[in-house]
């Protein structure tokens, strides 16, 4: 019987004849073949745009490192390159986190917004930039992302003490805390923000809007090692997330130890979220949307989702930052302006679908 309740999770559908299945699986393999195409031409453009001009040659020297300038020596491979990898790096881990949250609340709505995860490290990262004078602490590098870490550990401490008070076995009761604990956080921001230095408040502001302005290489060492121990992770763990996709009850009859492993996954997303936020600010809807179309693709099982979500996310968000940058002549836009628009036109043509489905 657990055989078969695992087998049920590959496709939700029933199984298909060899030659059915082979041609899924060529299907997905060509998908995969075509998103890292289309993320190589995506580097290439990113690695292209910006306000110091870069031919195809000029770039094809650089990355021989034979720059035909000092200047673009520098823009090379002190700001482009740190931010092209920023950014698929921060984009695969927010969707990443969105995959592990929906498994392991069961709801399509979570995210690292929805449990106050990335309210928490803004808490945090505003309070070292804004009242560092207060707390004669000297704003360093390693202090926004420590301060990051600690308000998403808080975030998720009073999410998960919430929850534990008012039902811990119920999933509907641990998403309603972790709502009430990010408006909470927000507030208390937004408090910050509004008694802050004008200046301050401004520079605060615009962190929290989104963007890949502060990419350099001390970013990436921070963000990396956690995005790999994610993915690791989440590989190690394949078979007891997929077993997170059925009941509560039918996770343990398969010997899921499904608190400790809810939990554990609660507080790695808010360790890769709190890393991502100290450095590229609020970013909305990645780690909400790519979830759901990669898993038209790849269907809910963990291994394929790993893949899928880690080549989405980072597909989309270097999209992103290259719209933003592109978009408006000397001006960069933020780019959580930017994901928020993505995001809510992924809302209404979803709602569309489920209405036209449903009648």
């Amino acid at each position: 019987m657990n055989k078969h309740m695992l087998r049920d999770l590959d496709n939700q559908h029933p199984q298909q004849p060899g030659t059915t299945m082979l041609a899924s699986l060529l299907r997905r393999g060509g998908v995969v073949v075509l998103a890292i195409v289309a993320l190589c031409v995506l580097i290439g453009i990113s690695l292209l745009t910006g306000s110091v001009p870069f031919t195809s040659h000029e770039l094809w020297q650089c990355m021989q490192q034979h720059c035909p300038s000092a200047m673009q020596d520098t823009v090379f491979w002190q700001i482009r390159v740190p931010r092209v990898l920023l950014a698929m790096a921060a984009g695969a881990g927010l969707a990443l986190c969105g995959a592990l949250l929906q498994s392991c609340t069961r709801n399509p709505l979570s995210d690292p917004y929805l449990f106050g995860i990335i309210a928490g490290a803004g808490l945090g990262v505003t309070l070292v930039t804004v009242g560092g004078d207060w707390l004669a602490f000297d704003v360093q590098h390693f202090a926004v992302p420590l301060a990051g870490f600690i308000g998403a550990m808080l975030a998720i401490g009073l999410g998960l003490a919430l929850s534990w008070r008012l039902g811990w076995q119920r999933l509907d009761v641990l998403v309603l805390s972790g709502v009430a604990v990010s408006f909470f956080l927000s507030a208390i921001t937004s408090l910050l923000l509004y008694v802050a230095d004008p200046f301050a408040a401004n520079r605060v502001m615009f962190w929290l809007m989104g963007s890949l302005a502060r990419a350099d290489y001390q970013a990436l060492q921070w963000i990396t090692p956690m995005l790999l121990l994610t993915i690791t992770l989440m590989w190690a763990c394949r078979r007891q997330l997929d077993a997170l996709l059925l009941r509560d009850d039918s996770a343990r009859s398969l010997g899921v130890a499904v608190t400790q492993l809810r939990v554990g996954l609660l507080l790695l997303c808010a360790a890769l979220t709190a890393v991502i936020v100290a450095f590229c600010g609020g970013i909305a809807f990645v780690g909400l949307m790519i979830p759901h179309l990669v898993r038209r693709v790849t269907g809910p099982k963990t291994a394929g989702m790993i893949l899928g979500c880690s080549l989405g996310g980072a597909m989309f968000l270097l999209l992103v930052d290259t719209l933003a940058r592109s978009i408006l002549p000397d001006q960069e836009i933020p780019i959580g302006i930017i994901t928020s628009a993505f995001g809510s036109l992924f809302f209404m043509l979803f709602m569309f679908r489920r209405h036209t489905a449903s009648s």
